[in-house]
């Protein structure tokens, strides 16, 4: 089969497109037939050298990749509830920038209907991702939330959680050419420049509760000045700032449960997902250096024939 594989450690470049033998799918596993893959930072981590702490083995040459969604076509022993020809999306920890690869039948769920597959492909990682965070910092009714760096796939996730779990403010940091895209997602944008948190604090008089940073800057400053309590800041960019903030250290795992919300969600019309660019699986490379430079709104994927 076809797959974009990292051949040795380093910058977009080393991404190519080579033949690997196809896998096999063993006992509670299924071989999905992939139709479109996101990427994410954790992919170019990996690709620079990074190996993530799941006593997680990398092997030159690697494919990375961990959200698909595609058509089961072979499936193992003991699976129940998916059958080939099941249109499914789910995640895994590397391999997925390829034709097929093999999971746990507990690492997917059914794509509904509503979704393409590029939206499908795009949703696990960063809809999961937020789920977590925000859980993490109890987002609920009557919170104000500021989300910072709200235009990125991470962040819009970000927005439409806390809005449909009853925040009564949702307020998202982004370029000023993303402000009617957060407004249509239900939250007041503001800009990254200096004076932020005084910005914040002219629009939200009784304070904010709560905060989600993906971006770094001005919209972590402002978060770390304005909320009381550091355990409901969250980010998921400063890491080497969290103790020196006082923040929590957030953890959580993907889940298939997790994952079915928010497809369920989607069916329900309360979840977006906006696709930035789709890449095929051959310039791979190229979608890797358009996500670091971390600008733009919408989540990159690679589509797969």
């Amino acid at each position: 089969m076809k797959a974009a594989a990292i051949t040795s450690f380093g910058g977009p470049e080393v991404m190519q497109l080579i033949e690997v033998p196809e896998p096999i799918a063993g006992p509670g596993q299924v071989r999905v037939r992939v139709k479109a893959a996101g990427v994410q930072h954790y992919d170019c981590a990996v690709r620079g050298g990074w190996t993530p702490a799941y006593g997680l083995t990398v092997r030159l040459p690697q494919i990375p990749g961990n959200e698909f969604a595609g058509i089961v076509d072979q499936v193992g022993e003991g699976v129940t509830g998916f059958a080939v020809g099941s249109e499914v999306l789910g995640f895994n920890l590397l391999n997925c920038y390829a034709e097929y690869v093999v999971v746990g039948a507990d690492q997917i769920v059914d794509k509904p209907a509503s979704m393409t597959w590029e939206e499908a492909g795009g949703l696990t990682g960063n809809g999961q991702g937020a789920h977590i965070a925000l859980q993490a910092i109890g987002i609920g009714p009557g919170d104000t939330v500021l989300i910072n760096g709200a235009a990125g796939s991470l962040g819009a996730f970000a927005v439409q959680l806390a809005k449909h779990w009853g925040a009564k403010t949702v307020i998202g940091t982004a370029s000023l050419r993303n402000h009617d895209y957060l407004r249509s997602l239900g939250a007041i944008p503001l800009t990254y420049e200096e004076g932020l948190a005084e910005r914040i604090r002219a629009i939200t008089p009784d304070g904010i509760q709560a905060a989600f940073d993906t971006a770094g800057g001005e919209g972590l400053e402002a978060a770390v000045a304005l909320i009381p309590d550091k355990k409901r800041i969250c980010t998921f960019f400063a890491y080497d700032r969290i103790e020196e903030l006082g923040l929590r250290v957030v953890r959580g795992e993907r889940s298939a449960a997790r994952l079915a919300e928010l497809a369920e969600l989607h069916t329900q019309g309360k979840l977006r997902i906006e696709i930035r660019e789709a890449f095929p699986l051959g310039r791979a490379a190229d979608a890797h250096r358009l996500i670091e430079t971390r600008h733009g709104r919408g989540k990159i994927v690679l589509t797969i024939d």
